[in-house]
């Protein structure tokens, strides 16, 4: 387009008072009329809302306007909007240019004058870029109409019969044996204290007997390639050393297994029992199939085995000692994240005595003992047998603690709570709660702290501070906890026979792997980063690839489903669009200046760059490129372009910058 036929509108929102609070709107918008091919430059209280959307469409009309430029907030925010704007005036939607001056100017200066300065370049910086952006046009291809779950805990588990309910097929990955993660260890849930194992384990029967779900247990993505609307994903399957396709669940290979050492440290009771190498996790896992451990199975170390667990399964033949792991691939078209969290290890925190005294327990450990199914039948029993009659609670183990974990964990007072109430109730002990705040904010959750309080439970608020052994001589109690108590004002020496530590929800094992795997962010503390934290709690920057229940942020129960609900819910929505439309702001290749080199083949982190062996050039596939530039800004002949962040717009944008 010839420079005279340019025709740019400017737009400077107020923000409420966002931007209007730092800045001269009025002054940013007489600035804007004065640049090159400014024909129209306004400013306008909230430009995202109906009316100040209809400003620009009526101006684009009237004034036959070509470019425009908003000065509002971060394109991530509202760059669709304007583009719609442009569209229905009947205008190229790429042909818009937001300059950021909330995020980037108002919200982090203090002093007006610098920050008028700073917003007039961004504002001629964005005019210098649009006048030189052409017209684009988006790709569209087919979307495949199949889901990838990962994480079969009450998110994954959740995610997955919504959408196979919504008639999609659904691929459920789950790195451990069973289904059910951490739920499935607990014993009551708070604060209605439901039996979680009556809540649980017949959503988990749903997804082993749903016909639209194809659940892989003892399996991980070990690639992802592709974008929104066709992934193609392959999942590396470990062998259990017993078909499922044969096996029924009649459990008699275990009985029959010869290993009586049992000094395996059952992992599933976080190691408060022991199991065989060949063992069920737990009673209600799904699916209800036996797992062999190669680490300590007797015939696949050493050979040498009476192998009597074959024998047990003669009829059926299900045992097979030679199976090896194998990828199944898949193409999907969006991706579900529910990979949950592990709980913070307290071993660090040494004056809390985890490790060194065996009468101090982390929560979780505490669960497995309440739980029936647990190693001690639901009693609450010490390491040694005996009942204890006084117990502590120590609330914020590595929560709220700037060494460790600065965030709240936000379910750590309810279950210390419900852990008080429980343990009163099956041995009667007495109970102290050492907090620092109690924090219960949920439906029902005060009432059940009142309920606790009339129950004789104590609170003392105060941090820990020391751990002691004390001598046991006849029934003498084991431990002296020393805290601070800040509502009495002095320190107190409270002997305990049991301590428990309510420990913090940090991201799960191999969060950093999983986040690489499938090209998301993460917070500060590590946990997935969702697109936007209220407009879209569940997207992330990745399109396509969605994020429920704990890995995006510590949660409870019904937290963690609705979120479950929501992510099936966006991904049902691209799904059920059919079609998939491309941004068209990737990188392709001037196969006239290519030479060839392959330095952007190495670097592409979506694998979307292939070199053509009979052109000797590199081939940029658009429908695997995420517009990132890595190739554009590495490729040393110059061959590499990326549209709407061409040389000559990049170039333009500066000298907006540096005229100011």
């Amino acid at each position: 387009m010839m420079a005279d036929a340019l025709r740019i509108g400017v737009y400077v929102c107020h923000c409420g008072t966002n931007i209007a609070g730092v800045l001269d709107t009025a002054d940013l918008a007489r600035f804007a009329s004065g640049l090159p091919h400014v024909h129209v430059a306004r400013d306008y209280k909230y430009m995202c809302s109906e009316p100040g959307q209809e400003l620009i469409r009526q101006d684009i009309r009237e004034y036959g306007l070509n470019r425009i430029v908003v000065a509002a907030c971060s394109p991530h925010l509202h760059e669709a909007t304007f583009r719609k704007v442009l569209q229905e005036a009947g205008l190229n939607p790429y042909l818009l240019a937001i300059a950021n001056i909330r995020e980037h100017v108002a919200w982090i200066t203090a002093d007006r004058e610098s920050g008028q300065k700073r917003a007039r370049a961004q504002i001629a910086a964005a005019v210098g870029r649009v006048a030189r952006q052409r017209p684009l046009e988006p790709s569209s291809y087919p979307v495949t109409p199949r889901v990838l779950v990962v994480g079969g805990g009450i998110a994954g588990i959740q995610a997955a019969l919504t959408l196979a309910d919504a008639g999609k097929e659904v691929i459920l990955v789950e790195r451990e044996p069973t289904i059910g993660g951490h739920m499935a260890k607990f014993d009551k849930t708070f604060p209605t204290l439901d039996c979680a194992a009556c809540i649980l384990t017949p959503k988990m029967s749903a997804v082993k007997e749903h016909p639209r779900i194809r659940l892989l247990t003892y399996s991980e993505v070990e690639s992802v390639q592709g974008s929104a609307g066709r992934f193609k994903v392959k999942v590396r399957r470990r062998p259990r050393y017993i078909r499922e396709d044969l096996c029924v669940g009649c459990l008699q290979c275990i009985e029959a297994c010869v290993f009586k050492a049992l000094k395996i440290p059952n992992e599933f009771d976080l190691g408060l029992a022991k199991r065989k190498p060949i063992y069920l996790p737990f009673p209600q896992a799904v699916p209800p199939v036996p797992v062999i451990d190669p680490q300590t199975c007797l015939r696949l170390r050493t050979g040498k085995c009476k192998q009597t667990c074959v024998e047990a399964c003669a009829d059926r033949q299900a045992i097979d000692f030679e199976q090896q792991e194998w990828i199944e691939e898949y193409e999907v078209g969006a991706i579900i994240i529910a990979t949950g969290f592990r709980t913070f290890d307290p071993t660090p925190l040494a004056y809390y005595g985890y490790g060194r005294f065996p009468e101090v327990y982390t929560a979780l450990e505490v669960e497995r003992l309440l739980n029936a199914s647990g190693p001690s039948g639901g009693e609450i029993v010490l390491r040694d047998g005996a009942t204890p009659r006084v117990v502590g609670i120590v609330h914020c183990v590595g929560s709220r603690d700037h060494n460790y974990h600065p965030y709240c964990s936000r379910v750590c007072c309810m279950y210390a709570l419900k852990l008080a109430h429980l343990i009163r109730e099956r041995c009667g002990a007495e109970v102290y709660n050492f907090y620092i705040d109690i924090r219960a904010p949920g439906k029902a959750f005060e009432e059940f702290y009142e309920r606790t309080q009339k129950e004789g439970v104590h609170f003392v608020r105060g941090k820990v501070g020391e751990v002691e052994r004390l001598s046991t001589n006849g029934d003498g109690l084991r431990l002296m906890v020393t805290v601070e108590d800040s509502l009495l004002g002095r320190v107190r020496k409270i002997p305990v026979d049991m301590l428990i530590l309510a420990v913090a929800l940090e991201p799960a094992e191999g969060a950093e792997q999983v986040r690489q795997l499938f090209h998301i962010s993460c917070s500060s503390e590590g946990f997935f980063l969702e697109k936007h934290p209220k407009l879209a709690p569940v997207n992330t920057a990745s399109d396509g690839v969605f994020i429920a229940g704990a890995c995006q942020g510590p949660k409870d129960i019904p937290d963690t489903v609705a979120q479950a609900d929501a992510a099936a819910a966006q991904a049902l929505a691209l799904i059920d669009r059919g079609v998939v439309e491309a941004e068209p702001n990737i990188a392709w290749v001037d196969e006239n200046v290519c030479s060839g080199c392959r330095v952007c083949v190495s670097l592409c982190p979506f694998d979307a760059i292939t070199p053509d062996e009979e052109k000797q050039v590199a081939v940029i596939d658009p429908t695997l490129c995420k517009g990132c530039g890595t190739c554009v800004a590495a490729c040393p002949s110059g061959a590499a372009h990326q549209d709407l962040f061409s040389t000559e717009e990049i170039l333009a944008e500066l000298e907006g910058i540096l005229a100011q």
